[in-house]
């Protein structure tokens, strides 16, 4: 008898609503199990500035998934519960955290980056914010192993997206969230070349005279 196929114990690392779309496509592979969830602690918003969960909390809550949220790894018991959970994989996406040299060697595979830009182009917060505003016909996600440092690494996957002239960052968010290591190559990271726009290209804006 076959003894069933061993899954990849993956730790997802992220807080906003683009990493939530990323853990869904994640936690829905069935080459691997997601152990815990990672997020930044809840912080007060809207009026009367009550606490609001992060958005990975909240899916992950919904999915079943521990969740751990820790305001940073400088404390040693935060290292060891991570180390704890013994995974084969860290998957980050918008994080809002370096992680520390000390994080991104405790998986055995390793520490792998979901990055809403082709890299090296907009490197650290709100690249699909800052793709539309400076007029880009084409963004995309980049998949990296991780190095200390922000967005440093290197490359495995980069997958292209045209940015449309309708579109937002809301709906370019949408997109690039979904396209995941997982959802183009499987549990293996390869090269795939971009994908052609079939959107009416967004026009750049024309400089003052």
């Amino acid at each position: 008898m076959t003894a069933p196929e061993q899954k990849m114990r993956v730790v997802f690392m992220g807080t906003p609503d683009f990493a939530a779309t990323v853990l869904r496509h994640v936690a829905a592979w069935p080459g691997c199990e997601v152990v815990a969830a990672y997020c930044q602690p809840d912080r007060p918003a809207g009026r009367g500035h009550k606490l609001q969960p992060p958005a990975v909390k909240v899916l992950a809550q919904e999915l079943g998934i521990p969740v751990f949220q820790p305001l940073n790894f400088k404390d040693e018991a935060d290292r060891a519960a991570l180390a704890g959970l013994r995974p084969d994989a860290l998957v980050v996406a918008a994080y809002g955290l370096i992680l520390p040299q000390s994080v991104l060697d405790i998986p055995t595979i390793g520490p792998f980056n979901v990055h809403g830009s082709l890299l090296p182009q907009y490197r650290g917060a709100a690249p699909i914010q800052r793709a539309i505003m400076d007029g880009n016909h084409l963004t995309g996600i980049t998949i990296m192993r991780m190095e200390r440092g922000l967005d440093t690494g290197p490359m495995l996957l980069q997958r292209a997206l045209g940015i449309g002239i309708d579109d937002t960052a809301a709906t370019m968010h949408d997109e690039l969230a979904g396209v995941s290591w997982w959802k183009c190559s499987g549990n293996t990271p390869t090269a795939i070349p971009p994908r052609p726009s079939r959107r009416k290209r967004r026009s750049r804006p024309t400089p003052p005279s």
